[in-house]
């Protein structure tokens, strides 16, 4: 596991707990459509200067065929899930209180690695010691009232589920594609696809998008188009299961960015929620011990190959 993947996995979920702030302020302005639907397509735009810089450093080297259908089908997959998600989840957290949304929606570290058992993806004890670490640190960190299932706790879990599918097929495609190509079609499918229920359901206004243009442009370009592309280049080579635990960090951040901002305190329940948390994700990125003998073994061939 390399550490820059894992640094950009934790830069992503430090980018999307601190874009609540700007989340919630976007909301006093426009419907769940539009945002998601805007913000998609300004994430969209500031990925096609990025494409272009990166063509020009590294040329333009004659692509497969398979690998042009790999980035569009990557693209458009990820674009629809991305889209499902993120409108369940608006809609959702109107019906219910903000503590259970979150806690419902951090539900993916336990339902990736369970998917990925059919998947035939191979996960080790750790990290189901990791998943339930995680799961009562976000129980600590996020539950504050009773539990009860309603209408908007359910669309809260579908949100769960599909951000779940969502991960899986980027690990499927991020090592077949370029990442920040793959995530520039993500934002504009999603985007695109936002378009008709934004007019339908919701009365979008030139005005209100420029009333909350800064929540817009921070959601837009750096928690769309900045953390989903460090997703997508961060899960390559990354166990998904892994990469779902590090990405749940995205709860702890959002206190904190409440308490930094918003000047909310922490509780000791709260507290504690974020070292357990902290706890999950140091556990899960161990070294099996069959892994650190391989290492040792390989490390030892290349030092006796070395002295003749």
């Amino acid at each position: 596991m390399k550490t820059k993947n894992v640094l950009m996995l934790i830069l992503t979920a430090f980018i999307w707990g601190t874009a609540f702030v700007a989340q919630s302020m976007g909301m006093d302005y426009l419907g769940p459509f539009t945002f998601n639907g805007v913000r998609s397509l300004i994430g969209g735009i500031a990925l096609l200067p990025c494409i272009a810089l990166l063509n020009k450093i590294n040329g333009t080297s004659g692509k497969a065929k398979e690998s042009k259908r790999d980035l569009i089908t990557g693209g458009i997959a990820c674009g629809v899930l991305l889209f499902t998600a993120s409108s369940l989840q608006q809609v959702g957290i109107q019906y219910t209180t903000a503590g259970k949304a979150g806690f419902i929606t951090a539900f993916y570290i336990v339902i990736v690695p369970v998917l990925g058992i059919f998947l035939k993806k191979k996960i080790g004890w750790k990290i189901w010691i990791a998943v339930v670490l995680a799961l009562s640190g976000l129980y600590f960190l996020c539950m504050t009232e009773k539990f009860s299932a309603g209408k908007g706790d359910i669309l809260i879990f579908l949100c769960a589920l599909v951000f779940s599918v969502h991960i899986l097929v980027i690990d499927y495609f991020s090592p077949k594609v370029d990442g920040v190509k793959m995530s520039c079609i993500q934002f504009f499918v999603c985007g695109f696809v936002s378009l008709p229920f934004m007019f339908v359901l919701e009365t979008p206004r030139t005005g209100d998008m420029l009333d909350g243009i800064w929540p817009l442009l921070y959601a837009g370009v750096l928690s769309c188009g900045v953390a989903y592309t460090l997703q997508i280049v961060g899960q390559k080579n990354i166990n998904p299961a892994v990469a779902s635990l590090i990405l749940s960090l995205e709860s702890c951040f959002s206190v904190l960015a409440g308490w930094l901002v918003l000047g909310e305190r922490l509780t000791v329940r709260e507290s504690a929620g974020c070292v357990l948390m902290f706890a999950a994700i140091i556990l899960a990125q161990l070294p099996d011990k069959r892994i650190r003998n391989d290492r040792r073994r390989n490390k030892d061939e290349v030092c006796s190959t070395e002295s003749f």
